[in-house]
């Protein structure tokens, strides 16, 4: 597994590098390909934060875990990822390495500025876009935790569409022509 780390207000020792590396290092006997994860390790309010995200196979496994302790979120944040996978098995089975789970182990708002007639666009990002179903959609928004999710519907010709959680319940889908 290949390691991003990045510090927001804060030095972070080797050893929680390594502790982190140790511990989400465990989860890439899961993948069938080396997986990459990039861990943000930040701290507000005197709570410690770990943002873990890892990347394998063509989806996205994020979490954010708040603590006490550095090494509790780092804790917390790798179980917090194989709890995902295992949620979601019988789905993720065919991206993940063949016997996996026989050994047990939002968007910023814009502010409105009407008085100047100018919108400010105050982040952009760039991903490609895969072709896919409405169900591995759904399911990649909900390992991201996001609340929409933009990808190519495999079903309909390779179209664009969005689907998004609905605050009623259950998923909306959005097609274009």
């Amino acid at each position: 597994m290949r390691f991003t780390f990045t510090e927001k207000k804060l030095p972070v020792s080797a050893d929680v590098r390594a502790y982190a590396e140790k511990k989400l290092g465990k989860l890439d006997r899961l993948f069938k390909n080396e997986a990459d994860a990039s861990v943000t390790f930040s701290m507000e309010r005197g709570r410690f934060i770990v943002e873990a995200t890892l990347r394998a196979g063509g989806m996205i496994y994020r979490v954010t875990e708040t603590t006490g302790d550095m090494y509790a979120s780092i804790d917390s944040a790798a179980a917090s990822i194989e709890r995902q996978i295992r949620k979601n098995k019988t789905r993720l089975e065919k991206r993940l390495r063949d016997g996996a789970f026989e050994r047990e182990i939002s968007v910023p708002a814009v502010p409105d500025d009407e008085e100047e007639g100018e919108f400010e666009v105050v982040r952009t990002k760039r991903f490609s876009i895969k072709p896919m179903t409405v169900d591995e959609a759904i399911l990649q928004m909900n390992l991201l935790d996001h609340e929409f999710f933009v990808f190519k519907n495999q079903d309909d010709e390779g179209r664009f569409a969005v689907v998004y959680k609905r605050k009623s319940g259950g998923y909306g889908l959005i097609e274009s022509d």
